[in-house]
């Protein structure tokens, strides 16, 4: 093993820091399907648990094939264009946002159950902010702190389980009979089943993490963060929601009080008071835990798409400890004045929280179609059928259309009202990144226009910008061919033009010794640089022999970033992984 890998996460981090956020859903989930689902609470479960089971190689296939932080976006990124991508780190970014702030939240909620003094939108600050700090001081010394929380929250969830085993023991199973036997009043049941699923899955939360900070886990750890996450959703959530019906009417259960604290309430009639104190605590830890996931997932993300240009260089300055600590301040911040405008009434980002989510699990299933028409040359470990793709995003997109149509409660808006209201200022903000030359294009005809009379000004503001521009455009990129035809070229040009801010292309063939370069080839490369007369294309032959050593080798050389490096999809006899070359993009 390297040094390099031995630094990297095992199973129990790796699992222990996506784990606490979707383990944590077992706090509210069961409660949740109960209100919606009513005695098909844990039918509704099962059915989170199966979708849960075919996304684990739906994302193991993508992220196997693309080993690279970033999620959706990444896989959205090599596979089809930087604009749907973005689309995805956005609705990312709010699920983080969201998943952060509500965690925090609820965490000094149960706090307050136990000491009732804590001021709860102060300590909620002060949760955000500790977590923030762990983050920055590194990931290594996150994990550890992930650890014990995941430990603690796991034990304490076997202990809990028992203690009702026991009292149910002596006491029957009477009361899930009658709940059971109980006719169904309120609504059509296949609304109710459709409505709790859609409720239920976001018990799943957190699924998405993993693939968020894949590059700090050791080779082969990522398909068992899933494994591990898959299994706990599908033994701990549906046997919450049996065990409720086996102690409450359905009336108490879905009564706002139980809704809450449901666990607190199991654990009161189960054990007394000391366990209603080890549940709180472990909710409290628990839900801290989620808000480190929270602050690692985003962080990986943001680095991704900051490399990519979308966000700026400005935050990718690092500590000593290799934390971006800007992105972590940046998204405290955010957190924080999320917090004080909804003055601690989370329910009203829930609905950022619900459709954010899930249509990032439907834009990475989407993301694995793409991989499969487009990277079928592409290797991966796994392979996802093409059946159980297509069941996942109907599923999840269900579970979305669920979700928008879900009548609020409290007379607070809609879902799709409160997702929007965060939504568009991001989309904004991204939409200008991406389109930024053209915008300052368009500030310059305006600015011409209105200050044609003031020349000096003019002519000021006019060197600026094109100057701006040129520093954007005068990027290089290369592209890596392996003698590819006319047509294949032509494909990587519209992709450059297209997607990314530049004027120069190197397009490198590597020679190996005494190796004659055909002279059709040549050809190819004079019609390719009449076809586009606004980017300046070089051809360059290197000898050598194609690798990570070579990559790093020119990258240093020409002074261009590897990841503005391109290659087309390798084949499976290719002697590397992706991974391996650095960060080089495909791109055909």
């Amino acid at each position: 093993m390297s040094n390099k890998d031995s630094k990297k996460l095992g199973v129990l981090a790796s699992t222990a820091i996506c784990g606490n956020d979707i383990s944590s859903s077992v706090l509210y989930v069961s409660a949740l399907a109960i209100a919606f689902a009513g005695k098909f609470a844990w039918v509704t479960l099962l059915i989170v648990a199966l979708v849960l089971f075919l996304y684990r190689k739906i994302y193991a296939e993508v992220i196997g094939a693309i080993p690279l932080n970033g999620g959706a976006y990444n896989a959205l990124l090599n596979t089809t264009s930087k604009s749907l991508a973005s689309f995805a780190a956005t609705l990312t970014i709010l699920s983080y946002m969201a998943t952060a702030v509500i965690s925090a939240n609820e965490a000094i909620h149960y706090l307050h159950h136990i000491l009732p003094v804590i001021p709860i939108i102060i300590a909620t600050i002060i949760l955000l902010t500790v977590f923030a700090v762990l983050a920055i001081s590194g990931i290594k010394e996150s994990a550890v702190v992930a650890i014990g929380i995941f430990l603690f929250h796991l034990v304490s969830l076997v202990i809990l389980s028992s203690f009702i085993f026991y009292y149910l023991l002596f006491h029957g199973l009477g009361q899930f009979l009658e709940n059971q036997n109980a006719p169904f009043t309120e609504g059509n049941i296949g609304t109710a089943i459709f409505l709790g699923f859609a409720a239920s899955m976001l018990g799943v939360s957190g699924f998405e993490s993993s693939a968020n900070f894949v590059e700090e886990q050791k080779d082969g750890v990522f398909p068992k963060t899933l494994k591990n996450m898959w299994m706990i959703v599908s033994v701990f959530n549906p046997l919450m929601a049996v065990l409720a019906l086996a102690l409450f009417a359905l009336p108490v259960l879905q009564s706002d009080a139980y809704q809450n604290t449901l666990l607190i309430q199991m654990a009161d009639v189960a054990g007394g008071n000391w366990l209603v104190f080890v549940v709180a605590i472990d909710a409290f830890l628990v839900l801290s835990g989620a808000v480190l996931t929270s602050f690692i997932g985003v962080t990986g993300l943001l680095e991704r798409i900051t490399l990519d240009r979308i966000f700026p260089n400005f935050f990718l300055k690092k500590n000593k400890r290799g934390s971006s600590y800007r992105i972590i301040i940046l998204f405290l911040i955010l957190c924080i004045s999320i917090l004080l405008m909804t003055r601690g009434n989370v329910k009203l980002i829930a609905g950022v929280y619900s459709i954010s989510f899930l249509t990032v699990m439907g834009l990475f299933a989407l993301g694995n179609i793409y991989l499969k028409v487009k990277r079928t040359k592409l290797p991966r470990p796994v392979k996802a059928p093409w059946l159980s793709v297509i069941i996942a995003l109907i599923a999840v997109s269900i579970a979305i259309y669920g979700n928008l149509v879900m009548k609020p409660k409290d007379g607070l808006p809609s879902n799709l009202t409160v997702f929007l209201e965060y939504f568009i200022p991001f989309m904004i903000f991204i939409f200008i990144m991406l389109n930024r030359t053209v915008i300052l294009r368009i500030i310059l005809i305006i600015v011409k226009y209105f200050f044609s009379k003031i020349q000096k000004f003019v002519y000021d503001i006019n060197t600026g910008i094109i100057k701006k521009i040129d520093i954007i455009n005068s990027q290089e990129f290369v592209f890596f061919t392996k003698g590819d035809n006319i047509a294949s070229l032509n494909k990587v040009m519209i992709y450059i033009q297209d997607n990314e801010h530049t004027k120069r292309v190197k397009i490198v063939k590597i020679i190996e010794k005494d190796e004659i370069i055909p002279e059709k080839l040549l050809m190819e490369f004079d019609v390719l640089d009449r076809e586009y007369p606004d980017i300046k294309v070089d051809y360059i032959t290197e000898e050598g022999k194609f690798g990570p050593e070579l990559i790093k080798e020119l990258s240093e050389k020409w002074n261009i970033p590897i990841n503005f490096m391109f290659i087309g999809s390798p084949s499976d006899k290719f002697p590397y992984r992706v991974e391996e070359l650095g960060g080089v993009r495909l791109i055909i």
